[in-house]
């Protein structure tokens, strides 16, 4: 193959270091990353010139398109004289940038691989036919396998993400009592993220019969005496993702809430018995959800009890029925076995673990019991 082309933002940042504004806002406005045999390159909207400029981006060849106006002043400095010297070559159409990094790392003929995952059908039709000669062929699913196993580096990422996903959480913890919202607990929650420098990505702390909602919003529901609190957050740092499940209960538990705990804990360690090389996401599955079937929840059901984690939330493999790709070392996964029951509440408990060479490294530092409010 000539070359690979990446188009989904944490693709992009893979092999190039950027992430932009544009990526967020723009959706019609294309990021490219080009790995050839010549070098990298980097094709943005032309407004992304100061970003690529200003950031450690680590590439070979920029591309700009669009026809984003700067002013040229007397004195633009090293800087600027750079970000003009990029706008100086701007072209019109996101193809045309995209051929043309493609001819400066020696891609000019051949087969390309282009990442179909952030591109719309008249997006691909349109690269296609404007990179002839070349043959243009589908090449997420080839992105996705150079980034199942995590370098040195990513595991530091991750393990940083989770630790401050962790504080900002206890923080939460400390300040429940009676009366306070969800709405407020989630502010703390992203409030102790940025103090450490982090993004959320998910907040999702639910209060009583709100908890179990999967997927809800925060309202303003106040804490209350016996309420059980699902905690399902997650948050960024340097682009890597952590996602903590944790349960707690305001004042003493019922046996009930107690014995659910404990099943879905039963659950999470089952799982994580079998966590290894070679490891198949259906065997771990099977594992968790037989184990919370056995300490008293019969009827037990989950779609999945988790999958990878990297630069983008969700990543394969999936743990999952029929699931018979095999986990290698050096892949990170969050492992969850919650339990959502309308009218009464939900529970959660979900893990992070790095798979080692012989087993596995549960990278979580915070209590995994269910937490009991005074």
């Amino acid at each position: 193959m000539a070359a690979l082309v990446a188009t989904s933002p944490a693709n992009v940042f893979y092999l190039t270091g950027f992430t932009g504004l544009c990526q967020r806002l723009y959706r019609h406005l294309p990021v490219f990353a080009v790995y050839g045999r010549g070098g990298t390159a980097l094709v943005v909207p032309g407004i992304e010139a100061a970003t690529v400029v200003s950031e450690p981006v680590e590439v070979d060849v920029v591309r700009t398109y669009g026809g984003f106006v700067y002013a040229r002043g007397e004195n633009p400095g090293e800087v600027g004289g750079r970000i003009l010297d990029l706008a100086a070559r701007d072209v019109t159409a996101p193809d045309e940038a995209l051929a043309a990094a493609l001819d400066e790392v020696g891609a000019r003929e051949g087969a390309v691989g282009l990442d179909e995952s952030h591109l719309t059908p008249p997006s691909w039709e349109r690269a296609v036919e404007r990179l002839r000669p070349r043959r243009v062929v589908p090449a997420a699913a080839l992105w996705q396998a150079a980034r199942r196993v995590k370098g040195p580096w990513e595991i530091e990422c991750l393990d940083r993400a989770l630790r401050i996903t962790e504080e900002a959480v206890n923080a939460v913890i400390q300040a429940l009592k009676p009366g306070v919202t969800e709405r407020e607990a989630a502010a703390l929650y992203e409030q102790e993220l940025a103090r450490r420098g982090a993004q959320p990505f998910c907040s999702t702390i639910l209060f009583g019969e709100r908890a179990a909602f999967p997927a809800a919003p925060q309202s303003d529901r106040a804490l209350r005496p016996g309420d059980l609190v699902r905690i399902d957050v997650g948050a960024s740092f340097k682009g890597y993702h952590a996602d903590l499940g944790r349960t707690a209960v305001l004042g003493e538990p019922s046996p009930r809430q107690v014995a659910l705990h404990d099943a879905l804990q039963q659950g999470l360690d089952a799982a994580l018995d079998v966590l290894r090389p070679g490891a198949r996401g259906a065997a771990v599955f099977a594992a968790a959800i037989q184990a919370v079937r056995a300490a008293g929840l019969p009827a037990y059901g989950r779609h999945h009890v988790g999958y990878a984690i990297g630069l983008d939330p969700f990543e394969p493999p999936l743990l999952a029925p029929g699931v018979e790709e095999t986990l290698e070392t050096g892949m990170v996964l969050r492992v969850e076995t919650p339990y959502y029951e309308p009218g009464w509440g939900g529970l959660h408990v979900k893990d992070t673990v790095l798979v080692t060479r012989g087993d596995h490294h549960v990278m979580n530092r915070s209590v995994r019991g269910l937490v009991v409010l005074d």
